[in-house]
């Protein structure tokens, strides 16, 4: 009777060692420091941004563990970008929608009831949860903060590392976490070196509605921190209430900035807007940034006056490749110091390399060739 009753045990062994190989949870750092406990391997997940981050880290096979996401965030804000890469991840056609807290659609029911392991959260969206993340932690739903819209390298770096760990890509994560501070820094120091008499005036708008309305510009983050960042005087610090805002015409013209940087991308329902993207030809990107140069008071501008207006996607501003932005900004600021760079074959590399989609399109490109 021994030797079955053994038989039994070693049986019970087996059954029960998968369970309590996945039990213990593992700490993983988020972007703002924070140690989140999720049982590892993740296998349900909910993405609310940072789609293009998530893909670059755990590939095309990473999103087959994605069982909901903010549907707004990228098919709403970018058809065009979301149809591309639902071309090579197909699930990404029928993926259950949690909603977005900016137009009102969140829904924590909707983000519960689909049992994800882990719950992946920009940074502005983790704060605008407000009493909403206690609803979500006490149903055993972990939430890790992904932030690259503050444009901090330590909040890339443990953005990227984070996406490593709850797909189970450390190897993957760690190579793009390197590649891109490397890239990051590489710039910097150029930066550094560059011999100017004074810094470079620059200013930023975000261009969806076209010439005649002031669109939205940085100080503290995103483009604004770039601009800083490069060590160059942006004329929006100061001038704005917050951290972003609109600044008045009269301010522009009177700080008279040396290089004008309008952010476009491929908006929905934004004839106006400065296009920028996979499937814009520079004719069709310089034709949509033309009626800037052309603003009423704008024509002995600095950045006018010496061909200094540039187009560039506003997407470029808070991503894991946003240092392609920086190598552009860079190079149009300190043209000898990035004179063997060259931005778009950056970008085409890193498509190649960490991205399903091909590269193609115009991405940043000044009005005057």
């Amino acid at each position: 009777m021994i030797a079955p009753f053994r038989a039994l045990l070693v049986a019970a062994a087996l059954l029960v060692s998968p369970f309590a190989a996945t039990a213990a949870p593992t700490e993983i750092t988020d972007a703002l420091g924070r140690k989140v406990a999720v049982e590892l391997p993740a296998k349900r997940l909910v993405v609310n941004f940072n789609f293009e981050e998530f893909t670059a880290v755990a590939g095309v096979a990473g999103w087959q563990s994605v069982v909901g996401m903010s549907r707004t965030a990228w098919e709403g804000w970018r058809p065009s970008i979301f149809k591309r890469y639902t071309a090579v991840i197909p699930n990404l056609a029928a993926m259950p929608d949690v909603g977005l807290i900016e137009d009102g659609s969140f829904s924590a029911e909707k983000l519960i009831a689909l049992k994800p392991d882990a719950f992946l959260v920009a940074d502005w969206m983790f704060t605008a949860l407000g009493s909403e993340r206690e609803r979500i932690e006490a149903a055993g739903i972990p939430i890790l903060v992904i932030d690259y819209n503050a444009q901090i390298l330590e909040r890339h770096l443990a953005s990227t590392r984070a996406l490593g760990k709850v797909t189970g890509n450390d190897a993957r994560a760690e190579e793009l976490a390197t590649f891109y501070e490397s890239q990051y820094r590489d710039v910097l120091a150029r930066v550094a070196k560059a011999k100017v008499a004074r810094k470079p005036r620059t200013y930023v708008e975000v261009g969806p509605d076209g010439a005649d309305t002031v669109g939205v510009s940085y100080a503290t983050t995103m483009w604004g921190k770039i601009l800083t960042l490069l060590g160059s005087e942006n004329i929006a610090v100061g001038r704005l209430a917050g951290a972003s805002g609109r600044m008045n015409p009269e301010a522009i013209i009177a700080a008279d900035p040396d290089a004008i940087f309008i952010a476009g991308s491929s908006w929905a329902n934004k004839p106006k807007a400065v296009k920028t993207g996979y499937e814009m030809s520079e004719e069709q990107t310089r034709a949509s940034l033309a009626p800037y140069a052309a603003r009423a008071g704008w024509a002995d501008l600095t950045a006018v006056r010496a061909g200094n207006v540039n187009a560039i996607e506003h997407g470029l501003s808070r991503s894991l490749f946003d240092f392609v932005a920086m190598q552009y900004i860079g190079k149009r600021l300190y043209p000898e110091a990035l004179a063997d760079v060259d931005p778009a074959a950056s970008f085409k590399a890193y498509h190649a390399k960490y991205l399903p989609v091909s590269y193609g399109g115009t991405w940043m490109l000044p009005l005057k060739p």
